[in-house]
């Protein structure tokens, strides 16, 4: 498995647009090699960043199909459902149909929730454990990553690809994320982090060889790319970044 790409960037709308510049290349790169590319969005900023550069994206949105890296168990009109803020500021302003996004079924209970996205994916994946072409992932201040927490069972899960959490430590409690099978076996997973205040868990994340690793800093692909953009602010505490 290869080390992390680490990028430091001047500002974050520098890192705004490097983002979306990755994301669409490998789109295009997908779709002229094998007609249809893979997507994992995450909320947060990562999903400011995407909602403001790819409307602008030249592509084919037609061959897009697109998962969330984690979504919280709530309804569609909730202002914390990840699905609904794309929906609203992306979805609605490219070209992309509603059957190419994979969003989770609020009206479930959320461990069928969990059983209906695995189902999803399989659609798409058909050959098994799935292979994003690309993973947007974001990373909380604790460490986590989609809704991997530190501490928590799920780290350790092997056979599920996606999987219900009815105890996060961050409301809302009951969520769905794809778990560490499914991250680790995409072609790309990248970060986007910016803020001074991120300063401290990035360089836990990238520096501290603990054996009891956080969430973020157990995104390893085993057969890809791992890559982080960060502005200087997030990558203030940073003893060395290998330079894309």
């Amino acid at each position: 498995m290869a080390s992390p790409l680490v990028e430091i960037l001047d500002t974050e709308e520098v890192v705004s647009g490097k983002l979306c510049e990755l994301v669409v290349s490998k789109a295009n790169s997908a779709i002229k090699n094998r007609g249809i590319f893979t997507v994992g969005f995450s909320g947060g900023s990562a999903a400011k960043f995407l909602c403001d550069g790819l409307p602008k994206a030249c592509t084919d949105w037609s061959k897009w199909r697109i998962f969330f890296c984690d979504e919280r168990h709530v309804p569609y009109d909730d202002p914390e459902c990840t699905y609904s803020i794309y929906k609203s500021n992306l979805f609605t302003k490219v070209p992309l149909s509603e059957e190419h996004v994979f969003p989770l079924n609020p009206d479930l209970s959320v461990e069928d929730a969990a059983e209906d996205y695995v189902r999803k994916l399989g659609t798409v994946f058909t050959d098994g454990l799935p292979r994003f072409d690309v993973l947007v992932l974001g990373m909380g201040p604790d460490g986590h990553t989609c809704s991997l927490f530190p501490g928590h069972p799920l780290l350790k899960e092997t056979k599920k690809i996606a999987a219900a959490i009815s105890d996060s430590p961050k409301p809302p409690p009951k969520r769905v994320t794809l778990t560490f099978p499914t991250i680790n076996n995409a072609a790309c997973a990248v970060f986007a982090s910016c803020g001074s205040s991120k300063a401290d868990i990035v360089q836990q994340v990238l520096e501290d060889k603990s054996d009891n690793p956080l969430p973020a800093a157990r995104v390893q692909p085993t057969d890809g790319e791992v890559i982080w953009f960060l502005d200087k602010g997030a990558a203030s505490k940073l003893k060395q970044a290998s330079q894309l």
